[in-house]
C-alpha cells in the first residue's frame, strides 16, 4: 500500500512538474525577415493606406486571409477567415446647420471653427428642435458614487458635456484615478451615455488640456466621412469650441467657469441652459461591409483547448484622402507604416511560429477592422467572439511598434490592472528584460486601442508598449539612448500623417523583440493552469463576461 501511495505521489508530482515546465516554455523564435517583408508590403502605396470602406482595405483583407491560410491557421467554422463587421458611413452635406436661440439672440457658429457635428442615427435627413442641458462631465459611475444626471429624464434633450473626468481634490486625491484618464473621460463614453439615456444628442466642450489634443483633431475628424457600427446612435453629436460654449452660456445667463466649478462636486445637478437648438442635418449615408480577419491555432489540452488567448492588431489606417490632392499636395495616401502595418505584420510573423508549436489553450489571431474609426472591428468581435468571453483568458494587443532598435525594457501599460502584470514580469525576466515603469495615463491611452473592448467586456487585456503611446521617451534603448529616443519621439510628428511611410533603413530588432515578448507572454498564459484575473478593486473586475 505504501509503495502504491508513493507511486501515485511521484506520478502526481511529475504531472505538476510537466505542467510547470510546459507553462514556462518560451514560444518559437520570430523571423525578422518575414516581419519586414509583410511590413514593407502592407505599407506600400499599392494598399492605398488600407482605408475603411476603400479599395485598399479590401486588398489588405485579401492579403491577410491568404497569408493566414498559407501559414496554416485554422479558419472559422464557415471555412473562411473573414468575420463580417457591419458599419455605417456618414458624411455631412452642405446645407446642414445647428443654430441656437438664447436670451432673444440667435447664435450660428461656423462649422469647423466654432462647432463640428454629424449624426450617428443612420438617417440622411433630420430636422428638429431641442433644449440644451449642461450635465457636467456626463458621468454615471457607481463605483465612484458619482451621478451627474440625478435621475432626471434626458430624452429629447441635447446634452452639453465637459471632456475628461471629475478632477482629484485634496480630500480625494485618487478619485477617478487621480490625474490619470479613465474611460468616463473619453468622448466615446460620453456619446454612448447620451444614446443610453435617449437624448437628442451630445455636444462636448473642447479644451486642449481636457482632451489632450487641439481643436484641429475633432475639426478634421468631422470634416471627413465618419463610421460607426450599424445600430442606434445619437441624432446629433459633436464638439463645441470653448469660445462658442462661453458665448452660448452667457447668452443663456450663465457663467461657463462657474458651472464648471459646480460640476466638480458630487451634488451637481443638470442645468437647463435656457437655450434652444435648431438642428438641420443632411447626410450621405452608406452601408459598409468590412471584415475582421481571424485565424486559429487549436489548443492541445483536452480541457484547456476550450479556452483561448487572443492576439490582436488592427489592419486598417486612414486610406486615401482626395482632399489632399485638391489642396495641391502630392501625397494623398496615409500609408500607416507604423500605425499599424507594423503590428499587422508582427501578428503574421507570430502566427507563423505559433502553428509550429501549439499551446495548451487555443490561440486566436485577430486582425480587427476599423480601429481608426472608433475600435469598431474589435467591438464587433467582442459581440460575436470565436471563443466565448467567459473562456477567453486574455487579449494581447499590438499597435504601432518600435522601429528604432532593441531595448532593455518592455512597456506593458494597463497590465498592472490584472495578474497579467506578474506574468509579464516573469516573461520579461526570462528574456533578459525589465518592465518599463508604470506611469499615470494622462491622455487615456488605455482606452484608445482594440484591447479596450475586451477589457470593457471583462477580459484582462492591454496594449504592448507602442511608438504612439510610449513615444515620450520611456524606452530604454540598448544603444544610442539620446538619438534613439529622439527618433521615437519624432514619430509623433508623423502620426496620422501621409509621412508615416516604411523606410528600408529601419532597425526592426526592437519590433521583433516586442513581438517575441508578446508571443512568449501569450504562451505563458496559454499554458498556465489558471486564467488571468483582474486585480481587486479595478473598475473592470466587476464586469460579468
Amino acid at each position: 500500500m505504501r509503495s502504491q501511495s508513493l507511486a501515485k505521489a511521484l506520478a502526481a508530482g511529475a504531472l505538476v512538474l510537466a505542467h510547470t515546465a510546459h507553462a514556462q516554455q518560451l514560444a518559437p523564435a520570430i523571423s525578422e525577415t518575414a516581419l519586414r517583408a509583410h511590413l514593407s508590403f502592407l505599407a506600400d502605396d499599392l494598399f492605398e493606406g488600407r482605408g475603411t470602406g476603400q479599395r485598399g482595405g479590401d486588398l489588405a483583407v485579401r492579403y491577410l486571409e491568404t497569408q493566414a491560410a498559407l501559414i496554416g491557421l485554422k479558419p472559422l467554422p464557415d471555412g473562411g477567415y473573414r468575420q463580417k463587421v457591419s458599419i455605417e458611413g456618414t458624411r455631412l452635406l452642405p446645407g446642414s446647420s445647428v443654430r441656437f436661440q438664447a436670451g432673444g439672440k440667435q447664435i450660428a457658429p461656423e462649422i469647423g471653427k466654432g462647432i463640428v457635428f454629424g449624426t450617428a442615427s443612420g438617417k440622411s435627413a433630420l430636422s428638429f428642435d431641442a433644449p440644451l442641458v449642461f450635465v457636467g462631465y456626463g458621468v454615471a459611475a457607481e463605483e465612484e458614487k458619482w451621478d451627474d444626471y440625478k435621475g432626471q429624464d434626458m430624452k429629447g434633450k441635447i446634452l452639453v458635456m465637459m471632456v475628461n473626468d471629475p478632477q482629484p481634490t485634496a480630500e480625494e486625491p485618487n478619485r477617478f484615478a487621480g490625474k490619470a484618464y479613465t474611460w468616463y473621460g473619453r468622448w466615446l463614453y460620453k456619446f454612448e451615455e447620451a444614446v443610453r439615456r435617449g437624448a437628442a444628442g451630445a455636444l462636448l466642450i473642447h479644451t486642449t488640456p481636457s482632451s489632450s489634443y487641439p481643436w484641429s483633431v475633432p475639426a478634421n475628424g468631422f470634416s471627413h466621412e465618419r463610421f460607426h457600427l450599424a445600430g442606434p446612435g445619437n441624432p446629433v453629436e459633436g464638439w463645441l469650441h470653448e469660445d462658442t460654449a462661453r458665448e452660448l452660456f452667457a447668452a443663456g445667463g450663465f457663467d461657463l467657469d462657474q458651472l464648471r466649478a459646480q460640476a466638480e462636486r458630487r451634488d451637481f445637478r443638470p442645468v437647463d441652459l435656457k437655450i434652444a437648438a435648431r438642428v438641420e442635418l443632411k447626410s450621405a449615408i452608406r452601408s459598409v461591409e468590412q471584415f475582421n480577419v481571424v485565424g486559429i491555432v487549436p489548443g492541445t489540452d483536452p480541457k484547456l483547448k476550450e479556452q483561448a488567448v487572443v492576439y490582436s492588431s488592427h489592419w486598417d489606417h486612414l486610406g486615401i484622402d482626395e482632399g489632399q490632392a485638391a489642396e495641391g499636395k502630392k501625397d494623398k495616401i496615409y500609408n500607416g507604416a507604423i500605425d499599424n502595418a507594423s503590428g499587422t505584420a508582427a501578428l503574421l510573423a507570430m502566427a507563423a511560429e505559433a502553428v509550429k508549436k501549439p499551446a495548451r489553450r487555443t490561440q486566436v489571431f485577430l486582425w480587427p477592422a476599423a480601429e481608426e474609426q472608433g475600435l469598431l472591428g474589435s467591438a464587433a468581435y467582442v459581440q460575436n467572439p470565436v471563443v466565448p468571453l467567459a473562456r477567453t483568458a486574455a487579449d494581447l494587443n499590438l499597435d504601432s511598434l518600435n522601429f528604432v532598435g532593441r531595448t532593455r525594457d518592455i512597456g506593458v501599460p494597463g497590465a498592472e490592472r490584472s495578474s497579467l502584470y506578474d506574468t509579464a514580469a516573469q516573461v520579461a525576466k526570462k528574456m533578459g528584460l525589465k518592465l518599463a515603469p508604470t506611469i499615470p495615463d494622462l491622455s487615456g491611452s488605455y482606452f484608445r486601442a482594440d484591447h479596450f473592448n475586451f477589457a470593457k467586456a471583462g477580459v484582462p487585456a492591454f496594449n504592448v508598449g507602442s511608438a504612439v503611446f510610449s513615444g515620450d521617451g520611456h524606452f530604454e534603448f540598448e544603444h544610442g539612448q539620446e538619438a534613439s529616443s529622439e527618433k521615437m519621439v519624432g514619430f509623433k510628428q508623423r502620426y496620422h500623417q501621409t509621412s508615416d511611410e516604411y523606410l528600408p533603413e529601419w532597425d526592426l530588432s526592437g519590433m521583433v523583440q516586442q513581438a517575441q515578448f508578446t508571443l512568449n507572454l501569450g504562451y505563458a498564459v496559454a499554458n498556465d493552469p489558471k486564467m488571468p484575473s483582474w486585480k481587486k478593486g479595478d473598475a473592470f473586475s466587476k464586469v460579468k463576461r
